[in-house]
């Protein structure tokens, strides 16, 4: 009796001992946790002050999606036999001048995809090349010099095209005086009311080049893990609206591991000129004129792994 007594006495302190020292564990990690939480905080304030002085700051990231695929005899489809893949990247990168008393802010933009469809049952296919789907590039630069804090005189060129096909057929490029806001930080917003918006294609009885207002949005921040990117760049004819634009492109990734995660890019486009120019070239709707086409919305989307550089 005394020996089960003994026993269970030595096993009740043991489970004490434990306890308590787990408890001690405990404790000690949230005082360490305190100080490591203040000291992080310090590193932000430092690492503010220094995102806050003059000088460059330079950045980019993208997308990257790809994939393959193979079926053989799988009746369910109409191309039993096939194989396909596709593969697309996306790119934004900037390099802003951040002074005093003025600024000079680059971006690029590009969006890139390709696909390719073998079916083997059909001899007459394309099976050796990868086609162009999704073909967007742009780039600017915006010049600026300050009149108060947040509102500056300034000057842009923003050039559009695409890579892939097509290479400037059609191209755009705006040139334009006005002023730019920057009511928060990372937030840019262009009015320039005096922009001319140059139009390169070899279709000169669509595509024309006209005077008129250039509104540009945009919005690029990383906090913490996550980059995001949104663009919205409009251009408004004083001529006649077919001839106005606006596209608004908005990119987003999230770091997992290291300086890889996962992105996801889309877009939006309204241009009248582009749609009448596929309606009769493409479609061979001749007939087609700026007060009968239908000017739908072009939309594009991208999904993959990101790459912060």
């Amino acid at each position: 009796m005394k020996k089960t007594l003994l026993l269970l006495a030595l096993c009740i302190g043991m489970v004490s001992v434990n306890a308590q020292t787990k408890e001690e564990l405990q404790k000690q990690k949230s005082e360490k946790q305190a100080i490591a939480d203040a000291a992080q905080a310090e590193a932000n304030a430092l690492q503010a002050k220094i995102d806050a002085l003059p000088g460059w700051r330079k950045g980019a990231f993208g997308t990257i999606g790809g994939s393959l695929s193979n079926f053989s005899n799988w009746y369910a489809q109409d191309a039993p036999n096939n194989s396909s893949g596709n593969i697309g990247f996306t790119l934004n990168a900037f390099a802003n001048l951040i002074e005093d008393n003025f600024f000079w802010r680059n971006s690029l933009t590009t969006n890139l995809n390709w696909v390719k469809l073998d079916n083997k049952d059909n001899g007459t296919d394309d099976d050796d090349s990868f086609n162009p789907t999704t073909d967007v590039f742009s780039i600017s630069s915006l010049y600026g010099r300050n009149i108060t804090k947040t509102l500056a005189v300034s000057g842009l060129a923003e050039y559009r095209t695409t890579l892939l096909n097509n290479f400037n057929d059609p191209g755009y490029l705006d040139v334009g005086v006005g002023a730019t806001w920057t009511p928060i930080e990372n937030l840019i917003v262009v009015i320039h009311p005096l922009n001319y918006n140059f139009v390169f294609a070899d279709n000169d009885a669509i595509f024309d080049s006209s005077l008129g207002a250039k509104i540009v949005a945009d919005y690029t921040r990383q906090i913490g893990a996550v980059n995001f990117k949104t663009n919205l760049s409009a251009f408004q004819s004083y001529k006649s609206s077919d001839l106005s634009n606006w596209t608004w492109t908005n990119s987003f990734s999230y770091t997992l591991w290291k300086m890889i995660g996962v992105g996801f890019d889309f877009g939006l486009r309204n241009n009248k000129q582009e749609a009448l120019n596929y309606a009769i070239t493409t479609l061979g709707n001749t007939g087609e004129t700026f007060d009968s086409v239908d000017n739908d919305l072009q939309t594009y989307y991208t999904v993959g792994l990101s790459y912060k550089f």
